[in-house]
């Protein structure tokens, strides 16, 4: 198992460093200034040359990219001296004269807007993603193995073919299409009779109640990110219960005369739900690079909200830091969903 951990981690090792050079070489081939952008139009030479200095962007390409890769590596080699220590910390492993192979937190550099840290930018931001995927995907999970159930146990019928279909223009309409229409018709035509709002944050401030968690304002964006998971696990759902319902042991259920509820319950969901675990699973981290637009389009203050602002501001740091962050986040989900795949299925160490 220790092998088989090591080899997946060595693996995501590979895809991140990938993702850093892809990020690295799309966005300083991308048009704008970001000396112009930190120093203003007013500046004078010296102050662009200090500001270019102080981001390496005075260096050739190669050092450039050395640097970059230095700075986000969790292992890096970095100045002992007071500066160095201030912007990078972290633990000292070795030290190699004025320099040190130092453990540390990644370092994304500065916002070109904010000069806040772009780390703790995404961190700020990363709350607001996750509960939105976790309540999409809560809701695709619980109505897709309902509606499921449901279409499994009315085979060929008219209600069965209705949640097909439905499923089926679920997982083909894009979720910023779905998000759109969602927003529009509940959250503004029937806003009075749904009570819902068009945009709104997770938790708000009252200036006489202080701030206060507003759980409604989670349920139209987490709706609209759900669909295409829903829609999936519908059909994963409905075709795994009823090759499960074909079973010997089923029959021997019913024929033993337990009755309808405790056969589908006690016997045929528990092994029907294999493959939704594993869609389930393996859902996750893309619900949350999904929400970008959704995040966009309810005004929700989460990940995507933040980087496609920064996108229109050539805030460049702040871009490539968050796609890291999400690569990091896929790499890191897949790496626990395979190690759990490991301990059920011993066989999945031996591939």
């Amino acid at each position: 198992m220790l092998g088989f951990v090591l080899r997946r981690l060595w693996q995501g090792a590979l895809v991140l460093v990938g993702v850093a050079l892809t990020v690295f070489f799309l966005f300083n081939v991308l048009p704008g200034d970001p000396v112009a952008l930190l120093a203003g139009q007013r500046s004078d030479a010296a102050t662009r040359a200090a500001i270019a200095a102080d981001l390496g962007l005075d260096q050739p390409l190669p050092a450039q990219l050395a640097g970059y890769l230095n700075d986000v590596s969790p292992l890096g080699l970095h100045p002992r001296d007071s500066a160095g220590v201030a912007k990078y910390g972290g633990v000292t492993l070795l030290p190699l004269g004025q320099k040190a192979l130092v453990l540390k937190t990644p370092y994304l550099r500065r916002s070109f807007q904010s000069n806040k840290e772009v780390l703790s930018i995404l961190l700020d931001h990363f709350t607001g993603t996750l509960w939105l995927a976790l309540a999409a995907m809560f809701i695709a999970a619980v109505l897709g193995i309902a509606l499921g159930i449901v279409a499994a146990l009315k085979p060929h019928s008219w209600l069965d073919r209705l949640l097909v279909s439905t499923s089926v223009l679920g997982i083909s309409v894009p979720s910023f299409v779905a998000g759109i229409l969602i927003a529009i018709t509940f959250g503004f035509y029937w806003s009075s009779w749904t009570g819902l709002n068009l945009t709104g944050q997770l938790y708000e401030t009252d200036p006489f109640t202080g701030r206060h968690l507003v759980l409604r304002n989670l349920l139209l964006p987490a709706f609209a990110l759900g669909i295409r998971p829903l829609a999936v696990i519908v059909q994963l759902t409905r075709s795994s219960m009823l090759d499960v319902m074909s079973q010997d042991y089923i029959r021997t259920a019913r024929a033993k005369g337990l009755s309808g509820y405790r056969t589908v319950v006690g016997h045929a969901l528990k092994n029907a739900l294999n493959p939704v675990i594993t869609a389930v699973s393996g859902w996750l981290a893309s619900l949350m690079a999904g929400a970008f637009f959704i995040e966009y389009i309810f005004n929700w203050k989460g990940l995507g909200t933040v980087t496609l602002r920064a996108v229109e501001n050539l805030d460049f740091p702040v871009v490539m830091g968050a796609t890291i962050f999400i690569a990091a986040l896929f790499v890191l989900v897949n790496i626990v969903v395979d190690v759990l795949y490991a301990f059920i299925d011993p066989r999945v160490k031996l591939g």
